[in-house]
This record gives C-alpha cells, sequence and structure tokens, in this order.
C-alpha cells in the first residue's frame, strides 16, 4: 500500500527482454535506497513494481507484457514519481493507494493559473461512477483532490488543482494536453459501489 505522496524521482534508462516484458532500470541516485531491498515494492508513477537488482542509484524491475498495455509512462526516458511501500509507522499524508492502475486517462487541459495549475483529465465513461466532487483520486502515483467532475459524451471529465511544491516534487512538469497519465480510482469507492450492488 500507499500514499499517493511522492518522495522521489526517477528516470527510465534501459529496457531488457525478459519473459514476454521487460527489465527497466530507474536511474535514481538523488533518492536514499539504503532502506530498500530485493521484494520490496515501489510504486512507479503509481504502478507498483517488485525491485529485482538494486545497483549504485538504480533500481531494476521486471514489467510484463499485460501491464504495458495498461499503464504509460515507463518507456526509456521517462521521467517516474517514486514512492517506497507504506510502515504501520508512517503518517498517510494522501489517501490508501494499492499501486494498481485502472486506466490511461487522457490530459484534456492542463493550464497555468500563476498560483497552481489546473489539470482536467478523460477517463472512460465506466469509471465515472468512482469520481465525485471532494473526492480522491490517483494520477501517476500522486494523490489529488477532485474539485469538478462532468460525464460528457466521450466519457467523463474531472478536474484537480496542484499546487508548485506537487509540480516541483513530481514529474507533472512532463505533462501536456494529449498526454497520458495513470489513473487508479479510490479504494473506498470501489468496496462502496460492489457494496450496493448486492444491497
Amino acid at each position: 500500500m500507499f500514499t499517493g505522496i511522492i518522495t522521489g524521482l526517477g528516470r527510465v534508462t534501459a529496457h531488457e527482454p525478459v519473459g514476454d516484458g521487460q527489465r527497466i532500470t530507474v536511474a535514481c541516485s538523488d533518492w536514499p535506497l539504503d532502506d530498500i531491498a530485493i521484494g520490496d515494492s515501489i510504486a512507479h508513477s503509481g504502478c507498483c513494481l517488485t525491485i529485482v537488482e538494486i545497483g549504485t542509484g538504480v533500481l531494476r524491475s521486471d514489467v510484463s507484457a499485460h501491464s504495458f498495455t495498461i499503464v504509460t509512462g515507463l518507456e526509456v526516458g521517462a521521467l517516474v514519481n517514486l514512492e517506497k511501500s507504506l510502515t504501520l509507522a508512517d503518517k498517510l499524508g494522501g489517501h490508501l493507494v494499492t499501486g494498481h492502475v485502472d486506466v490511461t486517462g487522457l490530459v484534456t487541459q492542463w493550464k497555468n493559473l500563476a498560483e497552481s495549475w489546473l489539470l482536467e483529465i478523460e477517463v472512460p465513461a465506466n469509471l465515472g461512477k468512482f469520481i465525485a466532487q471532494k473526492g480522491s483520486i490517483t494520477v501517476n502515483g500522486v494523490s489529488l483532490t477532485v474539485n469538478a467532475v462532468e460525464d460528457v459524451a466521450t466519457g467523463t471529465r474531472f478536474q484537480v488543482n496542484v499546487i508548485p511544491h506537487t509540480y516541483q516534487v513530481t514529474n507533472f512538469s512532463d505533462l501536456a494536453a494529449g498526454k497520458r497519465v495513470n489513473i487508479e480510482i479510490d479504494t473506498i469507492a470501489r468496496y462502496v459501489e460492489r457494496m450496493t450492488q448486492h444491497a
């Protein structure tokens, strides 16, 4: 489990074929690795990956071919948001995040508002029921609060506000309209929807 509070940035520097997938190398020399061990789970832009190798300033994980059909932002050269998994002693600064990407969303607006940034994303209509104003959503592994949500002809669009600190410590500096981002819906919303089906 994670909280959606990004603690480091890395850069994908290599892919190596492994089985039907790829072993990716992420360079993260500015991020402390002394408390990471083989087998640990690390969120890479919202996607939970198991660490299989640790080098000097680098982490390696295996990504299946199936995962590449769901997740974006793991190509060579990509800047990735990094978060270590929770311990029971950690603060829950964001919300509970599993690291299981539901879908990639399309950035429809990315606007500088001087004091912050407006980020609007469109997702398929079937996910719209899980997104609510003032609810939580995970974008590229970042825990954010939904400010507005609207069902449109092509799906569901929601807006979030990105403060300067979040912009500075995440890969949001690489965002632009037309780009795709990893989306994970709120876990609580998922269970509530399931329970109401059998009420």
